[in-house]
């Protein structure tokens, strides 16, 4: 099982790198040949083409989808998965080179091994496994898998749209394995926050200037967006943005009562991401402000000086970055309003000459499922018989909009099931998937298909 996660790890498969693009064009052809000695109906489809910042174009790599039986009779899932991947240098701070798999005391170490490599082979492993004991699969398989998801997935959506009532038309169920657990405990995850990412742009002279001749005569336009910055949240984490908070879909007792079950340790967390001090002391409340409550992130300033050394200078024209995690019922059209309408209010009041512009760049929805959808009851059921123990349902903090893209455009019903563990790494140095969690998630994928297909037609 190991040889084809090594082959895979092998490509830089890095889809923010221009210079790259021959190694994701390769690996998605690695992955059609890994398909197509299986039986399916394998296709690579073109996506078009990606606009570069300087006005170039090139070629997208091509999405791979296939298909595992057509038995109008079973139930139909389509298994999504990407296999690009973050950037990755031995000498960012890796122990080994990253597109090396390296097993260490039952860890194998590479980039793309937990995100998104391995639950992908997993996927395909599992049918490989009905196929290897000449058994029939309990449900026809479907995959689309892509090679854009960690810049965006361009080209996804259109895709997705154009073969709605082709290759989309009798699936019944979308299944994405692209997250990890939360503990030791396997998990279901039922909900991702969207993203709402900003630019602030506040402009005054023509050019920069030197802070000892005009210093004191202009009034800075960096003073003036980290002064409306400064009133985004409150030290205490209060979004400080009008109707951001109401917007929010109250905690319900049985949430509050989910969370509390939830095997979570909070000196552990502290510690894997070295800080003293959580925003909050108990985990009910920091699990719901991770997962299901919005927050303010300023994530930095263009235009401002941040070399090492120092220098003198007044900026002329300075950009902050920051976003703003949605959450059920947000809604992100409104909160674009919200947000440029809150800081010119804010500017105007500072009586600056400088001239302020706002700008939403992403506006993602959240995605949240029914965890007592027939589709998350067999999930429940296949981790029992895998690891015999119940999982932790949970949500992600993070944003996946495939998700949500999947639920608007097809209509059907998705579940995230993951086999990466909680201390995999993703898009960090040293990420890995354990030996474990990659064999006995292939395991849980096995068992998961026949869980499936005991889903009463009805429950569609």
């Amino acid at each position: 099982m190991k040889c084809a996660l090594r082959d895979w790890v092998a490509i830089e498969s890095d889809s923010s790198n221009m210079l790259k693009r021959p190694d994701l064009h390769r690996m998605m052809e690695m992955v059609a040949q890994k398909l197509r000695p299986m039986g399916g109906n394998v296709e690579l489809v073109d996506i078009g083409e990606q606009e570069l910042p300087n006005g170039q174009t090139i070629a997208l790599p091509k999405v791979v989808t296939a298909q595992f039986g057509n038995d109008p009779n079973k139930h139909t899932v389509c298994v999504y998965g990407h296999v690009d991947v973050q950037p990755a240098k031995l000498e960012d701070g890796w122990a080994t080179d990253p597109y090396n798999l390296t097993d260490i005391k039952g860890n194998l170490y590479g980039r793309g091994a937990s995100d998104n490599k391995a639950p992908v082979l997993a996927w395909i492993h599992a049918v490989e496994a009905y196929q290897a004991l000449n058994m029939e699969l309990p449900v026809n398989v479907k995959f689309v898998i892509e090679g854009m998801e960690e810049t965006g997935s361009n080209g996804l959506d259109a895709m997705i749209l154009a073969q709605r009532d082709t290759f989309f038309s009798d699936v019944d169920y979308i299944i994405i394995s692209d997250c990890g657990w939360l503990s030791r405990r396997p998990a279901l995850t039922y909900g991702t926050r969207g993203n709402c990412y900003f630019y602030a742009e506040v402009e005054g002279p023509k050019q920069d200037l030197h802070s000892g001749v005009y210093g004191g005569t202009v009034i800075e336009p960096m003073t003036d967006l980290i002064g409306i910055l400064d009133t985004l949240i409150s030290p205490s984490g209060k979004i400080l943005i009008p109707g951001i908070r109401e917007a929010v879909a109250p905690l319900s007792d049985e949430e509050w009562k989910m969370y509390q079950d939830i095997q979570f340790d909070l000196d552990n967390y502290k510690n894997k991401i070295g800080v003293n001090q959580l925003m909050y002391s108990n985990k009910v409340d920091l699990l719901a402000h991770m997962w299901r409550y919005p927050t303010v992130s300023i994530h930095g300033i263009e235009g401002a000086f941040s070399d090492p050394g120092t220098k003198t200078v007044i900026p002329a024209k300075v950009i902050a970055k920051f976003s703003i995690r949605q959450v059920p019922n947000m809604d992100p059209a409104l909160v674009k309003k919200q947000v440029t309408d809150y800081l010119h209010l804010v500017f105007a009041k500072r009586k600056s000459p400088n001239k302020l512009k706002v700008t939403m760049v992403i506006g993602a929805k959240p995605w949240l499922a029914d965890t007592q959808h027939p589709l998350y009851e067999a999930g429940k059921a296949a981790v029992k018989r895998v690891f015999d123990v119940d999982p932790d349902l949970i949500r992600e903090g993070g944003t996946i909009p495939i998700a949500r893209t999947f639920q608007d455009v097809t209509r059907k019903s998705i579940i995230m099931m993951p086999i990466g563990g909680f201390d995999d790494g993703l898009h960090s140095q040293n990420e890995k998937i354990s030996r474990y969690n990659y064999i006995e998630g292939t395991k849980l994928f096995v068992a998961y298909l026949n869980e499936v297909s005991q889903i009463k037609k009805s429950g569609v």
